[in-house]
């Protein structure tokens, strides 16, 4: 946590006092508040003195006057060092979260004024990176010249925080509850497709059922190893949800490898409609089961609700939310 110093709180003491005649706290105690908080901080007057360059008697004179105001003793003082009473102990830790928090937005109204400047760290689904970002990456870099990106793609459920990211990108049942998201994708469909000759040889299911009949390309999650399950919604006469366990010949944990196998005729995948909307345009593949398929709302891109925002990091997720308008449209 970080202090603010009398003279920053000085700077901003008249833009803030409006605010502060609307409440009960009579603005004019503000400063004197601060010098308390940086007394204690000190550990002892002289080094108070010291460090915000004013007279002992000032300082003395303005403790004594928040004591008087607030009829209560807050501080024990010795030759060498200080002591807290129990209300000045509750104050100060108290004045510490409030001005760390004005020190925060101090901080985030100055980045909204620089222009964005640094590396920063973007950890991505493989989908996400290869439909959402690598696209754009180059339009971004030339727009903001003074940043640089590294992206790590993982699809893991990856704590962005301890692996040292600025951002991340997820679909958002997997998203952390302390973790602020925007959506940077439409509403996605979770789609059945193979290729027409694969269709021509083997025939088409007409119920997910049918499924066990066929080749079934599957999925291996990186992250823990398991085999993705296969998922379908109808509305009969109810939502009906449900996962069917498939099998199949071949089992990869990446995605590209099972479109790859899909194009070439090998079986069935199960993929997100926009990861795949080239192939099925070109008609190269074919979908299949489309009564059943999955909806759900898309990608997001997420920080920490706790961390503070730096610039690059909001123009990044400005840039995402354009490029994900224009997708909608």
């Amino acid at each position: 946590m970080t202090c603010i110093g009398y003279h920053q709180w000085s700077n901003i003491y008249h833009s803030v006092k409006l605010r502060f005649t609307m409440m009960k706290i009579e603005p004019s105690i503000l400063p004197s508040l601060a010098w308390f908080a940086l007394i204690v901080r000190a550990g002892s007057f002289s080094r108070a003195v010291s460090e915000m360059g004013i007279t002992l008697a000032a300082l003395s004179q303005n403790l004594k006057s928040l004591e008087e105001r607030l009829n209560t003793k807050l501080i024990y003082r010795t030759t060498r060092n200080i002591s807290l009473t129990e209300e000045g102990q509750r104050l100060y830790e108290v004045l510490v979260s409030a001005l760390g928090q004005i020190d925060d937005a101090l901080k985030d109204v100055g980045d909204t004024q620089l222009e964005p400047t640094g590396l920063l760290r973007i950890n991505s689904s493989r989908v996400a990176a290869r439909m959402l970002v690598e696209p754009h990456i180059g339009e971004f870099l030339t727009r903001y010249p003074k940043t640089k990106i590294e992206l790590i793609m993982d699809d893991g459920l990856s704590n962005i925080i301890a692996d040292g990211c600025d951002v991340g990108i997820r679909l958002e049942q997997g998203l952390d509850e302390h973790m602020t998201a925007v959506p940077v994708s439409p509403l996605i469909k979770l789609v059945t497709v193979a290729s027409p000759d694969y269709l021509k040889e083997h025939g088409i299911p007409e119920t997910p059922q049918e499924l066990s009949n066929h080749n079934c390309l599957r999925l291996r999650h990186k992250s823990s190893g398991a085999l993705s399950a296969w998922e379908f919604s109808k509305v009969v006469g109810g939502n009906e949800e449900f996962e069917i366990e498939v099998s199949g010949k071949y089992i990869s944990n990446d995605d590209e490898s099972m479109i790859r196998m899909a194009l070439n005729g090998t079986g069935i995948i199960q993929h997100l409609d926009f990861a795949i909307a080239e192939h099925i345009n070109a008609g190269k593949l074919q979908p299949i089961l489309e009564d059943w398929a999955v909806s759900f709302p898309g990608f997001y891109i997420y920080v920490s609700s706790r961390v503070r925002m730096p610039s690059k990091v909001r123009a990044f997720i400005d840039f995402m939310v354009e490029k994900r308008v224009k997708l909608e449209n």
